[in-house]
């Protein structure tokens, strides 16, 4: 990853925290139409199916994964829209 995570400029924080699969997928559905294209969408997560959920779902959709920042108890995900 080219980007430093911790110091990236997002846009929109979905807080998904204390839900399992499948509802981080279907917050960063909802959240991701309000994030402008090339904007950065944070997904706040306490599942641990959504590391791997989350780089599926923007394989599919045409967007960028940016990565993962491990947090006391739950993790953030980067998403890049890309379209």
């Amino acid at each position: 990853m080219s980007e430093d995570l911790s110091t990236i400029q997002v846009e929109k924080v979905v807080d998904a925290r204390g839900t399992s699969c499948p509802g981080p997928i279907l917050a960063a559905k909802k959240g991701i139409p309000s994030v402008s294209v090339g904007g950065v969408m944070e997904v706040m997560a306490t599942d641990s199916g959504t590391q791997k959920d989350i780089p599926a779902w923007c394989k599919k959709m045409g967007h960028e994964y940016l990565g993962i920042i491990e947090e006391p108890g739950f993790m953030k995900l980067y998403v890049k829209k890309m379209k």
